[in-house]
């Protein structure tokens, strides 16, 4: 994040200078689904997001790198509603929902993984899940399903093919409290997803993840790839990089690199910015594209 306001050019895919408020090129056919124009958001004299121009397309599998204080959390909380930005409009489906709150957001089909009701760690993984999908699909009260009407939708369907899905199968009746990280975690995108939500945005999801535990968690999530639209932010890029289809790279609150995985790593501002390279040299592509 940075106090002034940053240079006017960025660089782009392919080497491309991407200047302020230049439109966004991509032959993409697929509809946009989450637009945001000259987003910027300020803390006091702190500019976290500056002018940044973004496209989500239907069904895409996108990433989001920066490293600590490139604004990519503050983007992110801009796109899911948990700030309102200072400049700039956000668009779901061509709707303005700049203004619009995480909870309105969520009911338009945008979920965020730590959107869902608080995980129950004295309840089971179903019931859990249980929890999650009557509050999305049906009017019941949280404490109505609490209380009174839990035990009739474990046997639902829709619980039943999450259990599988997730690979939830064996702990199903364990109690939250008792699930490794991994196990955890699994259970929160499977409850983000029982909401069926249109766009899936994952908040770092392996973080704090043993590499046993990582196996598992992307499992599931490459079950989802073609079936919704994800946008990931992950410091542990190098291992969603099978399923990306495009990154963007922030830095100063900008978007500096966007398009292919390795093309992006490579590209000469980000090995600048993030990694503090400034020759670049094909040992080092090697050290960057499996140490991050």
């Amino acid at each position: 994040m940075n106090s002034r306001r940053p240079d006017e050019d960025g660089i782009g895919s392919s080497g491309r200078i991407m200047r302020q408020g230049d439109p966004i090129v991509n032959s993409d056919p697929r509809p946009v689904i989450l637009r945001a124009e000259g987003v910027t958001k300020r803390f006091g004299p702190v500019v976290a997001v500056d002018r940044v121009d973004y496209q989500l397309r239907q069904h895409e599998v996108a990433g989001i790198l920066g490293s600590n204080g490139a604004g990519k959390t503050s983007f992110f909380n801009l796109l899911t509603g948990y700030y309102f930005p200072t400049e700039g409009k956000i668009f779901y489906k061509g709707q303005d929902i700049t203004n619009l709150t995480p909870q309105q957001r969520v009911s338009l089909g945008m979920m965020r993984t730590f959107q869902l009701t608080s995980t129950f760690d004295n309840l089971s993984v179903t019931d859990n899940l249980v929890l999650s999908f009557f509050r999305a699909h049906r009017n019941s009260s949280l404490l109505n399903l609490l209380f009174s009407t839990r035990k009739r939708y474990r046997d639902d369907e829709n619980i039943h093919a999450a259990l599988d899905q997730f690979n939830l199968r064996a702990v199903s009746d364990r109690l939250v409290m008792h699930l490794s990280l991994g196990e955890k975690r699994r259970m929160e995108i499977a409850m983000a997803v029982l909401a069926k939500p249109e766009v899936l945005l994952l908040d770092e999801p392996l973080a704090g993840l043993a590499e046993s535990e990582i196996k598992g968690v992307l499992d599931v999530l490459r079950k989802q790839v073609g079936k919704q639209t994800i946008l990931i932010v992950e410091h542990k890029i190098s291992h969603v990089k099978d399923f990306l289809e495009r990154l963007i790279v922030m830095h100063e609150g900008r978007i500096i690199a966007e398009g292919g995985y390795e093309e992006c790593l490579r590209h000469p501002e980000v090995r600048k910015s993030y990694w503090q390279i400034d020759t670049p040299e094909e040992d080092d592509d090697q050290d960057i594209l499996h140490d991050h």
